[in-house]
C-alpha cells in the first residue's frame, strides 16, 4: 500500500486514531477499540516509506538520528493530523490521530453554558484539564475560535506541536510551535508578554517556570488559557500549589487565588449506544468561597462548593455524569466506571 491510499481511505472513513508498528496491519481506533485497518502486515521499511512520504523535510533528519518526534502534519488541504514517531524493539512506530478540519462549536461539543461566558472574559487565568484524549485542545479550539470571530484581539497561542489552524479572522492569531518556533512553553511565554497580547494559549502548564509565567500574566490582565492532566478542579489547584517549593507555597496560593477564573474538567465516555462519544465535565467558577479555600489550602473542599454551586454554572463530574444517566445517553455501567465516588450511583 502506498501512504496515499493509506490517508485516503483514514480521511474517508473518518477514524480517529491511526497506528503503524512493524509486523502488524495498519490498526485504526473506532469509538475505542482498535481494529485492522488491511490485511497487510506493516515491515519497518514500509513505516519508513510512509513516514518520508508525509514528514516535511526538516523532520526527516531527526528521524534518521532515531529521535522521537511529535508534530502536526496536515496531509494536501484535507486533512490534518498529530503524529507522534518513535521506536521499539523491531523498528520504526506511529501514532497519529486525526484533527478535524472545521472547529466545532461549543454547543456542538456538549459543553456546558458557563464555557461560552470565558469567550466574553477580558482577563484571568481559565485551565482546561483532563486525561490524554479527553478532547481538551479541541474545547480550546472552539473557545479560541469564538474569540477570533467576535472581537478584536491579538491572540498568541503557544503549542506542542500545532493542531487545528486558526485563520485571522476579526483578531490578530499568532500561532507559535515548542521546538520549532520556541525552544520551551516558558520561553515563548515569557517572550510572548512582550508581544502586545490580549489572549494567550499555553498548551501544557509542564513546569515551574511556565507556571509561574502564567500565572503572572493572569495577574497582569490577559487572559490565559491553560492545560493540565488532572481529573478535577480540586486536583488541579494542588497540582499548582505543589509545582512550587515548599517556602514559596503560601505566597502563590494568594496569587493563584487572585488570578484564577475557572477550572474546566472533562472526560470523554461512550454513549449507551457505543457509537460515539461523549463529554462529561466539571466546572469550578473562582467565586469568593473558593478563593479563600484556595488561600487557606483548603482545596478538599472545593467540591463542596460545586455540588451546590449549580446557579453560578458549576457541578462535580458525578452531577454531569448523572445528567448524562437520567437523559439515558449513557448507561449505569459507564457512570459507575467514571464517577469520582462509585456510592453516588448505587
Amino acid at each position: 500500500m502506498t501512504a496515499k491510499e493509506l490517508f485516503d481511505r483514514v480521511i474517508k472513513e473518518q477514524v480517529s486514531d491511526l497506528h503503524l508498528c512493524v509486523g502488524l496491519p495498519p490498526m485504526v481506533r473506532r469509538i475505542s477499540s482498535l481494529e485492522p485497518f488491511f490485511e497487510e502486515k506493516l515491515t519497518n521499511d514500509d513505516i519508513q516509506g510512509i513516514i518520508r512520504d508525509i514528514l516535511p523535510e526538516h523532520h526527516k533528519l531527526q528521524i534518521d538520528h532515531g529521535k522521537e518526534i511529535d508534530i502536526g502534519i496536515s496531509i494536501g488541504e484535507s486533512a490534518r493530523f498529530r503524529a507522534n514517531i518513535y521506536s521499539d524493539r523491531k523498528g520504526t512506530c506511529v501514532a497519529l490521530r486525526q484533527i478535524p478540519q472545521k472547529i466545532m462549536g461549543l454547543n456542538a461539543l456538549g459543553l456546558p453554558g458557563a464555557v461560552r461566558m470565558l469567550c466574553e472574559l477580558n482577563r484571568g487565568l481559565v485551565l482546561v484539564t483532563g486525561p490524554t484524549g479527553s478532547g481538551k485542545s479541541t474545547t480550546l479550539a472552539s473557545i479560541i475560535d469564538t474569540i477570533n470571530t467576535e472581537r478584536s484581539e491579538h491572540i498568541i497561542t503557544l503549542e506542542d506541536p500545532i493542531e487545528y489552524l486558526h485563520p485571522h479572522k476579526r483578531s490578530i492569531i499568532n500561532q507559535r510551535e515548542i521546538g520549532t518556533e520556541s525552544e520551551s512553553f516558558s520561553q515563548a511565554l515569557r517572550a510572548g508578554l512582550r508581544e502586545d497580547p490580549d489572549v494567550i494559549l499555553v498548551g501544557e502548564m509542564r513546569d515551574l517556570e511556565t507556571i509561574s509565567n502564567a500565572v503572572t500574566a493572569a495577574e497582569t490582565g490577559h487572559l490565559v488559557f491553560g492545560t493540565l492532566h488532572t481529573r478535577n478542579a480540586a486536583q488541579s489547584v494542588s497540582r499548582i500549589i505543589d509545582v512550587f517549593p515548599s517556602e514559596q507555597q503560601a505566597q502563590i496560593r494568594i496569587q493563584f487565588a487572585e488570578s484564577i477564573h475557572t477550572v474546566v474538567s472533562q472526560i470523554l465516555v461512550p454513549s449507551a449506544s457505543g457509537n460515539e462519544k461523549l463529554l462529561a465535565t466539571e466546572v469550578m467558577v473562582a467565586n469568593t468561597a473558593i478563593r479563600n479555600l484556595i488561600r487557606e489550602n483548603k482545596t478538599y473542599q472545593i467540591k463542596n462548593i460545586l455540588e451546590s454551586g449549580g446557579k453560578e454554572g458549576m457541578h462535580t463530574m458525578d452531577q454531569s455524569l448523572k445528567s448524562l444517566l437520567d437523559a439515558r445517553k449513557i448507561s449505569l455501567y459507564t457512570a459507575r466506571k467514571f464517577a469520582e465516588e462509585k456510592s453516588y450511583f448505587a
